[in-house]
Order: structure tokens, then C-alpha cells, then sequence
């Protein structure tokens, strides 16, 4: 890994205000600066950047980072690479890494890697154009040439070494690396894709970095892509991205396929913003990479058992990207058909009322879960709070699991306060708490503040005094990194050392509500230890409430040695206080 200290050392030396200006043109909006998102389509400005804090939010689209985090986003790359594009801007050498799959990569190996794609797919595309079988199947497809055009199509002709005729080092590391070629176990090499129509993987900055290959006419695998390699991972790539962006922002809305050749299909006939997944299960990545760019994605599979499971593993892998202003749909296609062969026969105005008609996340859940369970029986309705519990906990939009506990509260005959408890869930329409119980926390909610804004405080919180409240497990996260990292710690260091965890979200959104506040630096110490004295005010009446709540039930002697001396302390402090 590359050490978190040359991390610390990065963002500290980029200004995260000049990168992103470099993209995108920033203007002075108070003490922050703002432009329209380049993640999401908008007309009025809510892309937010702070010169103090170093990172950028957009209110629009949720979109939350530091200065890797755009790199990331912005060019379409890993984490490795948009640390290697910062430190190369500020002229540091990134030191070697350990432990990372690829760990053996040489400088500017990466390089070397897209122009080798980058020949292989001019290859391909030449071999296509010669090649009178490939061409009559495009046809046959009812592929034209612009289409083929537009997603860089070729064709691998049979044979086991041609790509020998463009790369004379056949025997090349860097072959194998890209997957372009397998070595079998006696060390002989041949081309991955054979008798194949190539259809070029390309990230979003416009490099070829894998490719899917359909074989013409019979035989197997039908799809054949590449393997994993430095430039491709799969859980984060999705085909026809790049094509599709300007129909993404004119529908609003990204329709989700299990094939390239149906999203190409798709656009042959005129449906521009579809997008599919590459050998994978659709993961959260691709839901949020979809999300920030448009409000609306409709999932469309076969209408058979596959089709329904692979559905279903989308809306899991999709609940914790959801936000209340964003929607899913699903589309469900007659047995035998998919995308490609649904559109050929029906044209694109059915496929678009489809489409339109997508059935809501909401309605495919609890229909799913439905007939997962007995619902004529104490034992069926009781299994299906049991089986929506875990999908409840990871929706992060109140609005929207507040409607699904009501239908479940209907379909059980649970009241919906009782779904709410058997699933742990809070209650969206609680009685006011009484005051003491609403201070606990404020504090801790404006200790995170405080901390965000001077991460060296979090070092010193008691985290003995911090009560059971929803900031409690940020400002421990936040106690640990900055003790191990010591005072130099800075929001947009702590930030990438929170990516993938469970903490992650909510100190985002409480980083992002600072934005717009007015914060005296010289006042906050004195702040952070009034706050402290307050907790730990708070926390003695706790205590004393609780030991005084346990001996009158069983009597001074109920309580153990310890707890008699805690309370005598607690009551003699108390009665000096009056």
C-alpha cells in the first residue's frame, strides 16, 4: 500500500482549488468557491470547493471528495493512479508499494499497457473491414457502421497467434499483462479472442482498457471478456459510459443491461443511454458512479429466473447509493427476449413505455420478499419482517423506508411501530423526547463540528464521556486516526484514510454542513472543553440516575462496592451543587 504519510504529505503540498479549476472554472462564492457539478447535469451552481478544508461537495448529487477523490472521478480511475497524476503535478515520487495486486508494475508501465490496447483495437478494427463473415453478421445484427464506429468494433480473426503480425515480441510481459494472450502450462503463448467480434472496454477518459469479445455463429463461452489486469477492474468499469453520457443527461436517466451487445443494440435504434455491467453482478460502485451523473436508473433484464436474480442482487448492491431524491426501476422482458431482441421486434417507442413504466424499487422489494414467504400464516408474515430487516438497516433515505415499513406494517398486520423495533429502526414519528434527552446529542453533534474543523482536537476526546448517539462512532473513528497520525492530521488526510468505512457517510454529511457555516478558530478550544464539561455534567446524572434507580429497587446492599462508592461521590457532589 502506498504509505498513508506520503498521502498526508500530497494533500498538503496540491491545492485542491487550483486542480479543480484546471477542469472546471471556479468562481468566489463567500469563503468557498462554486461552479456547475461536472458529475451531474444542473443548470444553477451547487458544486462547492473549500480552500480551508480542502475537499469538495456537491449538493446536487451528493459527489464528496479531496483533490484524489476528484482525480478519481473526474479521469475514471483508480485510487494508485489518481495518486501517481497528483504526485506527478507536484513533482513527488510516489515510493514503492506493498501488498497491491499488481505490485510488480514498473514506471510507467500503465502507459505502455493503453498503447498496446490501443494497437490490438486498431488491429481488430482492420480485421473487421477485411473480413466479409464479420461484416454479413454485423449486418445480420442490424448493426451499421456508424455504430460500429461509434463503439470502436473489430473483429479476431481464427488462428492462434495473429496478434503476432502487430507486436513481432510476441513473448512481451506486457501481453499477458493487458490479456490479450495465455500462456499455457508448457509456456506456449496464443491470442485470448479467437473468431470473434471485438467490442473495445473504454474508461472515461477515452483509453482502451479491456475488450468483450461475442463469438460469431456457435460456440463457447458466447462472451468472452478480459481478465482483470492493472487497467480493468470490472466491479468499477461499466461498457458504453463514455458514448452515453450526452443521452444521460438529456433522459435524466441510465437504463442498466447484462450485455454490451444489448446496449449497442439499444443505440442502433436510437436508445442512446444504456450502460451495462462486464461479466459482473451490478455493484454499489457502478449504482454510484450512475447516480452522480443522473436521478433516475432503471435495471433491465430477462424475465426468467436469471434475469430475476441478477435483479435482485442489483437492488441489494444498490440500497446504501440510494438517496430520497433519486429513484430505481425494473424492467422485466418477456421469456426469451432481451434488450437486443426486445427492441429489434418491438421498436424503440415500446421499449421506451417499458422504460417509463419501469416497476419502482419499492414494488419489486416487497413482491420479491412476498413470495419468498407464507403471508396466510403467523409464521410467514413473521418471516417476512425477518427477511426486510437487513434490507431496511442499509437504506440511508428516511422518506423512502418510512413507505416501505408502512406497506410491510400492512402486509404482516404488525403495527408499524413494532416493524420499526423488530428491525431496529428508529422511529420516524417519535413523541418530543424531553429536554435532557435532546443535549446529549447536540454535544456530540457539535463536538463533530469542532473536530472537523480542528481534527487535532479529536486526540483529546474523552471517549469514556461520548453517550450512545449517531455521531458517538465518527468522533471514535475520527480518535483513532488522528492518535495514530498525531496533530498534523488535516480533514482532507482523515478523509482518505475513511474510504469503505462504515463511518464514511456520515462524516461526509457533516463535513458538507459546514460548508456554509462561520467557524472563529481562536474560540474553538475554549468551545471544545465547555462542550466536554457539559458531557461530562450530562454523564454523572446519568449514572447517579441509574445507580439511584438500582438501589431503590434493591436497596443500597444491591449495589456492588464500587457502585456504592461511585453513588456516595455522585450524591455528596450533588448535594455540595445545591
Amino acid at each position: 500500500m502506498i504509505p498513508d504519510s506520503f498521502i498526508q504529505d500530497l494533500l498538503a503540498r496540491v491545492d485542491i482549488v487550483d486542480l479543480v479549476d484546471a477542469y472546471v472554472p471556479l468562481k468566489k462564492a463567500g469563503a468557498n468557491y462554486a461552479a456547475c457539478c461536472p458529475f451531474h447535469n444542473e443548470k444553477s451552481p451547487s458544486f462547492t470547493v473549500s480552500p480551508t478544508k480542502q475537499f469538495y461537495h456537491c449538493f446536487g448529487c451528493g459527489a464528496h471528495g479531496t483533490a484524489i477523490g476528484f482525480v478519481m472521478e473526474y479521469q475514471g480511475v483508480g485510487f494508485i493512479d489518481a495518486v501517481k497524476e497528483l504526485a506527478s503535478r507536484a513533482g513527488m515520487q510516489v515510493p514503492e508499494s506493498e501488498g497491491r495486486s499488481f505490485k510488480d508494475e514498473k514506471p510507467g508501465q500503465t502507459r505502455t499497457l493503453i498503447d498496446i490496447m490501443a494497437r490490438a483495437a486498431q488491429y481488430y478494427k482492420d480485421q473487421l473491414k477485411a473480413s466479409p463473415r464479420a461484416v454479413e453478421y454485423c449486418k445480420k445484427r442490424g448493426l451499421s457502421g456508424e455504430i460500429a464506429g461509434r463503439f470502436g468494433m473489430g473483429y479476431a480473426p481464427d488462428g492462434w497467434q495473429n496478434l503476432q503480425a502487430v507486436f513481432p515480441d510476441y513473448n512481451t510481459e506486457e501481453l499477458k499483462l493487458a490479456g490479450l494472450v495465455i500462456e499455457n502450462e508448457a509456456g506456449r503463448r496464443y491470442d485470448r479472442f479467437r473468431d470473434r467480434l471485438m467490442i473495445p472496454i473504454i474508461n472515461p477518459k477515452g483509453d482502451i482498457i479491456a475488450f468483450g469479445g461475442r463469438i460469431i455463429d456457435q460456440g463457447e463461452p458466447k462472451y468472452l471478456n478480459s481478465p482483470e489486469t492493472p487497467l480493468f477492474e470490472k466491479g468499477r468499469e461499466l461498457f458504453g459510459l463514455p458514448q452515453a453520457r450526452q443521452a444521460l443527461r438529456e433522459t435524466d436517466t441510465a437504463i442498466v443491461t447484462e450485455g454490451y451487445m444489448d446496449v449497442i443494440a439499444l443505440a442502433q435504434n436510437g436508445v442512446g443511454n444504456a450502460v451495462a455491467t462486464l461479466g459482473t453482478a451490478t455493484t454499489a460502485t457502478h449504482v454510484n458512479k450512475l447516480l452522480r451523473q443522473v436521478d433516475r436508473v432503471v435495471f433491465c433484464f430477462d424475465g426468467d429466473n436469471a434475469g430475476r436474480k441478477a435483479a435482485w442482487r442489483a437492488l441489494e448492491n444498490s440500497l446504501e447509493a440510494l438517496a430520497d431524491n433519486k429513484r430505481l426501476g425494473f424492467v422485466f422482458l418477456p421469456q426469451d427476449e432481451d434488450p437486443d431482441s426486445y427492441i429489434r421486434t418491438n421498436g424503440k417507442a415500446e421499449f421506451d413505455r417499458l422504460v417509463l413504466q419501469a416497476m419502482p424499487l419499492s414494488d419489486f422489494l416487497l413482491r420479491e420478499l412476498a413470495q419468498r414467504c407464507d403471508l396466510t400464516s403467523s409464521e410467514g408474515k413473521a418471516q417476512l419482517i425477518y427477511e426486510a430487516k437487513p434490507l431496511l438497516l442499509k437504506l440511508p433515505t428516511p422518506l423512502l423506508r418510512l413507505q416501505l415499513v408502512k406497506r410491510l406494517a400492512e402486509a404482516s398486520g404488525f403495527a408499524q411501530s413494532e416493524v420499526e423495533r423488530l428491525c431496529e429502526l428508529k422511529s420516524f414519528t417519535p413523541a418530543a423526547p424531553p429536554k435532557s434527552r435532546r443535549t446529549a446529542p447536540s454535544l456530540t453533534r457539535n463536538l463533530l463540528r469542532i473536530v472537523l474543523h480542528m481534527p487535532q482536537l479529536a486526540g483529546k476526546l474523552p471517549i469514556d464521556l461520548l453517550p450512545d448517539t449517531p455521531e458517538r462512532a465518527p468522533l471514535l473513528r475520527l480518535h483513532q486516526l488522528v492518535s495514530a497520525n498525531g496533530e498534523t492530521s488535516s480533514y482532507a488526510g482523515l478523509r482518505e484514510q475513511l474510504r469503505g468505512l462504515p463511518e464514511e457517510q456520515m462524516i461526509e454529511n457533516a463535513a458538507a454542513e459546514l460548508l456554509g457555516q462561520q467557524f472563529d478558530e481562536a474560540e474553538a478550544e475554549e468551545e471544545f472543553r465547555d462542550t466536554l464539561e457539559k458531557l461530562q455534567e450530562g454523564g454523572q446524572k446519568r449514572a447517579f440516575a441509574e445507580l439511584q434507580a438500582k438501589a431503590q429497587q434493591f436497596g443500597v446492599a444491591g449495589l456492588s462496592a464500587a457502585e456504592k462508592q461511585t453513588y456516595i461521590q455522585l450524591l455528596s457532589g450533588k448535594q455540595n451543587r445545591s
